[in-house]
C-alpha cells in the first residue's frame, strides 16, 4: 500500500519495522520514550515495545554512545538518538575512539552495528547548538558510514537498511524537513536502491547539481525555476561516506559542469571532497571550475539572520548564472 507520510512519520514507522523484525534492535536517548522525542519520531514506541526497547536515558550523550557500545559488543543493535546536531560533541570522543574502531582493533571479530540518528541543520528557528551540519567530522573519520535522507521514501527505507547493517552508521537526518509529504510505499518488502548510493532525482543536460539532506528540495526547487531556460540534473549523493560518484561523474561528463550544495561551512566541507574527486576523474569534460554554494565559514547565526546564512533559491541560481558565465 502507498501511503503518503511526513519525512518524521515515514521514521517513525521504518524504526517501528527495524523493532519488529529484530528484538536485539534497541532504541535510546533522551526523551525517546514516554515524549517521543522533541520531534516525535518516535512517538508510540515505547508503548508498544516496552521501556527495556525504547529507553529514556539521562542527559549525556557520551554515556549513550558508550552504553551502546557495550550493547553492540553483546549481540545488541542499538539505535540512539542525539536529540539535536549541536549536542553531539560530548559524544565525539566516544563516537571516533571507540564506534568508529572496534570492529578494526579487534579484527573483524566485533561488530559494531550501531545507528546514530542526528536531526541535522538549520531553518527552524532555533537557538545556539540547534542548528548545525557537523556531517564532515564524522564523514572524515575512518571507520564510520554517513547518510542522509532527503525525503519520506529515503527516511522509511534508509532507517530499516541502517538497523540491519553491521557498520556504524551516523543517520543525518534534515530536521527542516520532518513535516513535508511524500508517497512510501509501506507494503514493498524490500528498498529499490542500496543505502550507500547516489540517485538522480531530476534529470537535465546543461548543468549538474549535487545536493544531500535538507538541501536537495532546494536543488529541485531552482530546477524548476530555471526550467525553460536551463535543463539542471539534480543529484542526490544520499550517503556521504563511502561517497557513490559513478552517478555525478556520468552527468558532469553529460552537462560539463558542477555546482554542490550543502548548509555546512564551505572550507575543508563536503563539496570540497566532490569537487576533487570530480576534477580529478573528469577534468577533460568540465567547461567551467566545479562551484560551491554552503552556508558561510560563521558559527550558525542566531534565529532571526539563519536565512541569510543558509543556502537559499536564490544563492543557487546565482551559482547557476556564474558557472555559466565561464
Amino acid at each position: 500500500m502507498t501511503e503518503t507520510l511526513t519525512l518524521g512519520k515515514a521514521l517513525n514507522v521504518g524504526l517501528r519495522r527495524s523493532l519488529e523484525a529484530d528484538d536485539k534492535v534497541l532504541i535510546m536517548g533522551e526523551d525517546v520514550g514516554k515524549l517521543g522525542g522533541v520531534f516525535r519520531i518516535t512517538d508510540g514506541l515505547q508503548k508498544d515495545f516496552g521501556e527495556d526497547r525504547v529507553i529514556d536515558t539521562p542527559l549525556a550523550e557520551s554515556g549513550i554512545i558508550g552504553t551502546a557500545v557495550g550493547l553492540a559488543i553483546r549481540g545488541y543493535r542499538p539505535v540512539c538518538e542525539i536529540q539535536f546536531d549541536g549536542f553531539v560533541y560530548p559524544a565525539y570522543d566516544q563516537i571516533v575512539s571507540q564506534v568508529a574502531k572496534m570492529t578494526y582493533r579487534s579484527r573483524g571479530k566485533v561488530k559494531m552495528p550501531i545507528v546514530i540518528r542526528i536531526p541535522f541543520g538549520g531553518g527552524i528557528g532555533a537557538v545556539e547548538h540547534h542548528s548545525e551540519s557537523p556531517e564532515a567530522y564524522f564523514a572524515h573519520t575512518a571507520g564510520l558510514k554517513v547518510v542522509s535522507c532527503s525525503n519520506p521514501n529515503d527516511a522509511y527505507w534508509m532507517i530499516q537498511q541502517a538497523v540491519a547493517s553491521d557498520d556504524p552508521i551516523v543517520f543525518l537526518e534534515p530536521k527542516r524537513r520532518y513535516w513535508e509529504k511524500g508517497e512510501v510505499d509501506t507494503d514493498a518488502t524490500a528498498p529499490s536502491f542500496p543505502l550507500h548510493s547516489a540517485r538522480v532525482v531530476r534529470p537535465g543536460t546543461d548543468c549538474t547539481v549535487v545536493a544531500y539532506g535538507p538541501m536537495v528540495r532546494t536543488a529541485l526547487d531552482a530546477a524548476t525555476a530555471v526550467d525553460g531556460e536551463r535543463s539542471l540534473e539534480v543529484i542526490d549523493l544520499r550517503s556521504l561516506s563511502p561517497l557513490d560518484l559513478g552517478p555525478v561523474y556520468e552527468s558532469v561528463r553529460r552537462t560539463g559542469r558542477l555546482i554542490v550544495v550543502h548548509e555546512a561551512p564551505s572550507n575543508l566541507g563536503m563539496g570540497a571532497e566532490v569537487a576533487a574527486r570530480v576534477t580529478e576523474h573528469c577534468f577533460y569534460s568540465l567547461e567551467a571550475p566545479v562551484l560551491r554554494v554552503t552556508g558561510f565559514n560563521t558559527p550558525y547565526p542566531a534565529a532571526r539572520v539563519e536565512e541569510e546564512y543558509l543556502p537559499d533559491l536564490d544563492r543557487v541560481l546565482d551559482g547557476v548564472d556564474r558557472t555559466f558565465g565561464w
